[in-house]
């Protein structure tokens, strides 16, 4: 993520690294000049990450939102599942309860059939096993013959009535049992869907739990990507808030400058014989003999104010035009930077010099060694960074070379 610079810190620095160069516009302006190149850096290099977040935000939510459907189907066929489960083990418990039903009559039929016998066994008994003597007193106690029969029949019924009752409940006890096995294949058939059901449910819900895992690790990643852009979107608000500052700075310096030159101008044309004449396109010579590496224009997202020619560390660096130095020392991103005066508005700047030949004020000529390159300052290896400014502004050098 983009460390954030907080305003007022840029501000500081600013100052900070104008406070040596007072009175010089010059080294003032290049100082806020590769401040803002700086800065415009990073608002490009914020710009092209939070592109880069925005298109990974979108397609994370794409996945999400794809993930979010497979885990609602998932969702729903577990719950048809999980009602289904319930509906089986509210089947199987009511069976159960049935059952135990079932068996708690059956026992109270096998009792009173176990009953019955006993008393349809009594009364057989009680009839062939009575001795001659006791059914001849029974007979003579008898009133009438009538009584007699009467009393026969009466003993007679009584035990074809206790065989109706053996018989009536030894059927119900079978037909009960015969319920109570039917009833039993039942429980165990829902019990076998029952199971079949259950491990259904719990491959179904691992495949919603896997899904839900995979949606809330996307989820997660979405919301540390969204904080990321958030981040970098402040931070590139606030480079170009410094930006928007830094350039004013930027603008009151090159009037400066221009101002500077003015003068300078002004004091040679007061003297004659030290004034040298005016450059023109095509009068420049290189300040340096070697491969130009990159040249004036767009760059990394913002503008490379001037050609780099690649040069042994250590290689003289001439003056492309006559002219006074304005600016010889370090500065900030240039590394160590040397501003020559050419007069009529026109300036030149050698960068990233290992070290300086002269000083601010000194008269050069055109050739004339004024520093050796280096790669100080923001540089990836030896070169000299070479500007031509008019009126403070940045102007492609070949035109003047």
């Amino acid at each position: 993520m983009v460390r954030r610079v907080p305003l007022g810190a840029v501000f500081a620095a600013v100052l900070l690294l104008a406070a040596p160069a007072a009175g010089d516009p010059g080294s003032d302006k290049a100082r806020i000049d590769g401040t803002i190149g700086e800065l415009r850096a990073r608002i490009d290099r914020a710009g092209h990450q939070a592109g880069v977040l925005t298109t990974q935000i979108s397609e994370v939510t794409g996945k999400v939102r794809t993930l979010q459907e497979g885990v609602d189907a998932e969702q729903a066929r577990l719950a048809a599942l999980e009602s289904r489960l319930a509906a089986s083990r509210a089947r199987l418990a009511q069976l159960e309860a049935r059952i135990q039903e079932q068996n708690r009559r059956l026992a109270v039929l096998e009792r009173e059939y176990a009953a019955a016998l006993t008393s349809l066994e009594a009364r057989v008994r009680e009839i062939y096993t009575t001795e001659t003597p006791d059914a001849l007193s029974f007979a003579f106690g008898a009133s009438s013959f009538s009584d007699l029969l009467d009393t026969v029949d009466l003993i007679d019924r009584i035990g074809r009535q206790d065989e109706r009752i053996a018989a009536t409940v030894k059927r119900t006890a079978q037909d009960l049992a015969r319920t109570r096995a039917a009833t039993e294949r039942d429980r165990a058939d829902v019990a076998t869907e029952t199971s079949a059901v259950a491990q259904r449910t719990e491959e179904q819900r691992a495949a919603r739990d896997r899904l839900v895992a995979s949606r809330d690790a996307l989820m997660a990643a979405q919301r540390e990507k969204r904080a990321t852009l958030a981040a970098i979107q402040g931070d590139r608000a606030e480079f170009v808030a410094q930006v928007e500052v830094l350039q004013a700075q930027s603008a009151a310096l090159a009037a400066k400058i221009v101002a500077a030159q003015a003068a300078a101008a002004q004091a040679a044309s007061s003297s004659p014989g030290e004034q040298a004449p005016p450059p023109s396109t095509g009068s420049f010579v290189w300040p340096v003999s070697g491969t130009v590496t990159s040249g004036f224009g767009p760059r990394d997202g913002r503008t490379h104010e001037g050609i780099d020619i690649a040069v042994p560390s250590g290689t003289p660096v001439g003056a492309a035009a006559s002219g006074t130095v304005i600016q010889a020392g370090w500065l900030g991103g240039y590394g160590i930077l040397v501003v020559i005066d050419h007069g009529n508005g026109v300036s030149t700047a050698y960068a990233h010099n290992s070290g300086v030949a002269v000083t601010v004020g000194q008269r050069v000529t055109q050739g004339q060694v004024i520093a050796y390159a280096g790669s100080t300052g923001n540089s990836s290896g030896p070169h000299v960074h070479f500007e031509v400014r008019v009126g403070g502004s940045a102007v492609d050098p070949l035109g003047y070379l």
